[in-house]
């Protein structure tokens, strides 16, 4: 839980607090509950436990390691991935553990989910209790091995150039929309809605230039699908 909390308030730190709110930015425990947190990190395991116990598919050191190459090559926002390591004592085991696993376990579930639709061991690892899940996340044994720390890239300014496009990694992208709404929050860009020409969307993601990952946002709760609307951050939401 420490090392999520150190990452979470390197991205409170680049978040945007917009000047209309009243009041000074607050502290990252003002906004982000320890249970949050605690949250987030049950979720990456129990993605990463459900690659090894539903599709036999352990996420291995190797691929971790790629992951972390990966990252380091392709971040847009270089500074804010050096804070993220430097956040990690530059551990290359705490980097490929609390940044690489999270980002690459949902990719290849993601994956092999669009690829598996039709068979129910697929979605088992969802609908088991919660306490069950958490207990087998709670117990994934840590995968021990040599990780070598990456050079992050320098070749892009860690600030945009107005009117140019920088390409993103297009895995679990969104589908192409139009008429949807897209947010900056400081550390990551959130599109939301919009239509693909015949049906509204209520689904979208949330791009994080510094690791270069797209994570689809969630459809619990979420508004009716609508097209056309508009979007306001307000420095937590």
């Amino acid at each position: 839980m420490t090392y999520q909390r150190a990452i979470e308030e390197v991205y409170w730190q680049h978040r945007i607090w917009p000047k209309a709110n009243a009041g000074p930015k607050p502290p990252l425990e003002k906004v982000m509950s320890q249970a949050q947190i605690e949250k987030k990190v049950e979720d990456y395991l129990r993605n990463s436990q459900a690659l090894e116990d539903y599709w036999q598919k352990p996420i291995t050191p190797e691929q971790l390691q790629a992951e972390m190459d990966r990252m380091a090559e392709h971040t847009k926002q270089p500074q804010v991935l050096r804070e993220l390591f430097q956040a990690l004592a530059d551990d290359p085991f705490l980097i490929a553990e609390c940044i690489a696993r999270p980002v690459l376990a949902q990719r290849l579930l993601m994956q092999l989910d669009n690829e598996n639709r039709v068979k129910p061991t697929t979605v088992a690892w969802r609908t088991e209790p919660l306490q069950l899940k958490g207990a087998r996340a709670g117990t994934m044994a840590a995968v021990t091995a040599n990780y070598t720390l990456p050079t992050i890239s320098s070749d892009l300014p860690d600030v945009c150039t107005d009117d140019t496009w920088t390409p993103t990694n297009l895995a679990n992208a969104p589908l192409g929309r139009s008429l949807h709404t897209a947010v900056w929050t400081g550390s990551e860009m959130i599109v939301w809605g919009g239509y693909d020409g015949f049906d509204p969307f209520n689904t979208g993601g949330r791009y994080n230039p510094s690791t270069d990952s797209w994570t689809a946002t969630s459809t619990v709760n979420a508004p009716f699908a609508r097209v056309g609307h508009t979007a306001v951050w307000t420095g937590i939401q």
